[in-house]
């Protein structure tokens, strides 16, 4: 199996609202993990289409499917083909935009999301992959990029100390519990970020104690 996928589950894809596992359920996906990094649903977003996307996202759903995610509606949710309006509803700015250009992410079929809310821009840019999996290649937060080097799932960690051994317990348990095939660790201003490739999934159990045991984990 390729390392783009962590089961065959992947290939299969998700119980989802069509009509396309690429282009719609790997959209939720994309929306979904912007709504984790963000921490919540931005005041703005505007949506950069590339590719595939850009030609094909209104036929597919894409635009639905993202805003769907961005709220954190899962691919199955019925409320998915009216999540543009019920982002409107909710005074939430969703704009997309076709770019003619390369991807800058190297695929065919990506969205780069740009989100904001008063005191905060986060930036993310993902593709999908089939079957309704996606790759997180590159997102900006709190002012620092970081470019993962393989599929979900993947950890950060946001150090706001800036402090080196506020990361030790956090890289302690995930060798315990979620045992990863690289760490990087990225200085910004403001805080360091620490990013950790996970082998495989992880149960939800796993995740919730994560967050529990730590503040500014993220688990994408």
């Amino acid at each position: 199996m390729s390392g783009n996928y962590r089961s065959v589950f992947d290939i299969i894809g998700p119980i989802m609202i069509g009509p396309s596992s690429s282009h719609t359920a790997g959209a939720v996906a994309i929306g979904q993990a912007a709504n984790k990094l963000f921490g919540g649903v931005p005041k703005k977003v505007t949506v950069h289409y590339y590719g595939s996307f850009a030609q094909t996202h209104r036929g597919h759903g894409t635009d639905y499917a993202i805003a769907a995610g961005v709220m954190g509606f899962a691919t199955d949710d019925p409320r998915v083909p009216t999540a543009p309006e019920i982002a409107r509803d909710n005074g939430i700015d969703i704009r997309f935009v076709e770019e003619s250009g390369e991807s800058p992410i190297n695929h065919p079929n990506t969205a780069v999301l740009e989100m904001s809310a008063p005191g905060k821009k986060v930036r993310i840019s993902g593709c999908s992959i089939g079957g309704g999996a996606i790759e997180i290649r590159d997102f900006v937060l709190d002012g620092v990029e970081v470019q993962p080097s393989g599929p979900l799932p993947i950890i950060i960690y946001v150090d706001k100390e800036k402090k080196h051994e506020n990361a030790l317990p956090v890289t302690a348990e995930l060798e315990k519990v979620a045992p990863f095939n690289r760490k990087q660790v990225l200085q910004g201003e403001n805080c360091d970020i620490y990013e950790y490739d996970i082998k495989n999934y992880m149960r939800d159990e796993v995740i919730k104690d994560l967050q529990n045991k730590f503040e500014n984990i993220i688990c994408l």
